[in-house]
């Protein structure tokens, strides 16, 4: 490779780098949802969810391999739950230390890991898209999510107050399913997707400037499969 093709090639990948991504169109959503169900995730949905999930290649936890030789003896119970509380905290750590970006923030919540994505960190200020730093943080969740694949994800959408609760909901699930759109581009199974849009619900800030930024958000909730 002489020296023109190799200055080309490599602008090639910067820009390759730097080019915007686009949802695809929304009357191909479903195609790419296929599998997710649309509703709160329950312990009686994911039960039920379970066959589906398993069905497409899923698993449990305790058969994720992070079971030591030094616990391969004793109650099974004690065993499965530290296996279990093990694999969540292992999971929490890779993402906090990958998400480490303004307006992106991860929690523990009992056994599950929550990824709070406020709005304007992941899309677009002017149009509902997701922006080019928005869809280079949800290829590393994606990534770490295909690692640490024995959970199921609510994938929930809020908005800040607003008077028209019909509206807020539309924007709400709109949000949600395109990072759903995203994630399953990125060969996350939608057999472990719930995808919601909450509209106003559950503020995490008050009403004013500041705190509506962060009401608009996409919460990422990871509870194990067992």
């Amino acid at each position: 490779m002489n020296f023109k093709n190799f200055i080309f090639v490599g602008l090639t990948l910067a820009l390759s780098g730097c080019l915007q991504y686009h949802s695809p169109t929304r009357n191909t959503w479903n195609q790419h949802l296929y599998g997710a169900s649309f509703m709160d995730m329950t312990e009686t949905a994911k039960t039920a969810k379970m066959p589906v999930y398993m069905g497409r290649g899923g698993k449990v936890i305790t058969q994720t391999g992070e079971l030591s030789e030094k616990m391969q003896y004793g109650d099974k119970n004690a065993i499965d739950n530290a296996v279990l509380v093990n694999y969540m905290a292992n999971l929490e750590y890779a993402l906090y230390d990958a998400l480490r970006k303004p307006g992106i923030s991860v929690q523990r919540a009992g056994t599950d890991v929550v990824i709070i994505l406020v709005r304007d960190a992941i899309m677009e200020n002017s149009i509902a898209d997701i922006s080019v730093d928005g869809a280079d943080t949800l290829k590393t969740i994606s990534k770490i999510l295909n690692k640490y694949n024995a959970t199921f994800m609510e994938i929930a959408g809020y908005t800040d107050s607003m008077s028209d609760q019909n509206a807020a909901h539309a924007l709400s699930l709109d949000m949600a399913q395109r990072v759903g759109v995203y994630l399953s581009q990125h060969n996350v199974s939608t057999s472990r997707m719930f995808i919601v849009g909450r509209g106003s619900a559950r503020p995490i800030a008050a009403q004013d400037d500041i705190g509506r930024l962060t009401n608009r958000r996409i919460e990422i909730r990871l509870s194990p499969a067992r």
